[in-house]
């Protein structure tokens, strides 16, 4: 007997302390079964998604964060798409080959789900603008087999891109994306269907989840589930949720590239367009991601001034290096030398100049892929700027009428970000979950890597 499709929710930052604020996807948990799940370090988005999908830990499969420096060709690189980058078999590619060697059909449709280009799918959809020669960008988004995502604009409108990500990310990007899932479900029916749904990655990082209104966000997530969960019920489909992490309140910056800048191990390059980071140059300099940074340290007999350079800066939690590396899963070639965990209340902030004036000129815009580092800031309009959102009709006024122009409205000002995540949850109730049906996990919590045999198992393949 076939078993039923398998739909799954990635509800990014839902824990169980917010759960019965989600009616729909409470009764999800009442019908079945709930299990808390411990993170994998750092509980980040690519390296939480690729422990779901590999079920193993960054150390196996490479994904040490949502960005690393990429030692062949000394360039830092976040949020890439490619499959390949994931060292590790990813369910959907254990899924196929076990069902061809069983006789079974077997399609995934992956929607929003990171590491989606070349990736071993039958339906999939992701961000991913245009950039024209003169520097320009159009939004947009690409998806599989050819002609996929105009046949879904065309039914659903455009979709709301600049509500996926920077100062107006908000609920009609997860809106859009959970309508989508329903219509490709519907239309195609996958034995797995993977969608993401980042509503709940916002505001708990612009103002902590201590300072939003947790329960209507929530709420809203809720709702925007519904016609998906509409489809699923009239397909016959399990519905599963998950999360990666939960957000924490965050009252400190720590900036270690000022400060490996000022001991002279950090070099920087002065230009027309503000200061670079020299990565040549340097002998030491950090990648930031929310609540770890990976210190990456050129000449080995420069390890213990970074590290005792480093280790009692406040907000500094832990610091790990070497072989030390292994108990947190990150010993991998992609990580740092040296790996900085933040304290409870603090996170990492990537700047690496010592005067504003000098700062990038992509500093001030939403810039994820130029960045060295991920920058929460791109989620504020800059307080400082009279009338921001004219400061924004202006500039697409002049990109309109064809020239070149900056949209310089992202605040240099770390001290704004009250919310983070990358660390182990120091509450249970504030970590991810786990809902499902089915026979029940005996473990609780499940180790994150844990979920890709449930999976698995759901769909009759383990």
């Amino acid at each position: 007997m076939a078993m039923p499709p398998l739909i799954v929710l990635n509800a990014v930052g839902l824990t169980s302390r917010w759960l019965e604020e989600a009616p729909h996807l409470h009764a999800l948990a009442k019908a079945g079964w709930l299990r808390r799940l411990y993170e994998v370090i750092p509980a980040v988005t690519c390296t939480a998604q690729a422990s779901l999908l590999t079920g193993q830990t960054p150390a196996q499969h490479g994904i040490v964060a949502n960005g690393w420096l990429f030692r062949d060709t000394n360039e830092v690189r976040f949020w890439q798409q490619a499959n390949q980058l994931i060292q590790a078999e990813p369910l959907y590619a254990t899924a196929r080959r076990r069902a061809l060697e069983r006789g079974r059909p077997f399609r995934c449709a992956k929607l929003f789900w990171w590491f989606n280009q070349g990736a071993a799918v039958d339906f999939s959809v992701t961000p991913k603008p245009y950039y024209g020669a003169d520097g320009s960008k159009a939004f947009g988004i690409h998806g599989t087999p050819q002609g996929l995502t105009a046949q879904l604009e065309a039914k659903l409108g455009p979709f709301p891109f600049p509500t996926f990500w920077g100062p107006l990310a908000g609920l009609p990007c997860t809106q859009w994306i959970a309508r989508c899932a329903a219509e490709v479900v519907r239309t195609h029916q996958p034995e797995l269907t993977l969608v993401y749904l980042p509503h709940l990655d916002y505001e708990p990082q612009r103002a902590g989840p201590g300072g939003c209104d947790m329960a209507r966000l929530v709420a809203e997530l809720d709702t925007a589930c519904t016609p998906l969960l509409a489809a699923a019920q009239a397909i016959g489909a399990n519905v599963w949720v998950l999360s990666e992490y939960g957000h924490c309140d965050v009252s400190r910056v720590v900036e270690p590239n000022r400060i490996l800048r000022r001991a002279g191990l950090l070099t920087v390059r002065p230009g027309p367009f503000g200061e670079i980071l020299e990565l040549f140059e340097s002998h030491a300099f950090a990648v930031c991601d929310h609540q770890i940074a990976h210190v990456y340290v050129k000449n080995p007999a420069d390890l213990p001034r970074v590290v005792d350079l480093l280790a009692p800066v406040p907000g500094v939690g832990r610091l790990v290096h070497g072989a030390e590396r292994a108990e947190l899963g990150l010993d991998h070639e992609r990580a740092g030398e040296v790996i900085l965990l933040a304290e409870p209340n603090a996170w990492f902030a990537y700047p690496f100049w010592l005067d504003d004036r000098h700062a990038p000129d992509y500093a001030r815009t939403v810039d994820i892929h130029r960045k060295p580092g991920f920058d929460p800031c791109e989620l504020f309009l800059d307080p400082t700027l009279w009338w921001p959102r004219g400061r924004v009709l202006r500039r697409l006024v002049q990109k309109t009428l064809g020239f070149r122009t900056l949209f310089d409205v992202i605040p240099l000002d770390a001290t704004l970000v009250k919310g983070s995540h990358g660390l182990a949850a120091i509450e249970p109730r504030d970590c991810p979950i786990l809902i499902g049906n089915g026979p029940e996990p005996s473990a609780d919590p499940l180790p994150i890597t844990g979920v890709h045999d449930l999976l698995l198992g759901a769909l009759d393949l383990r």
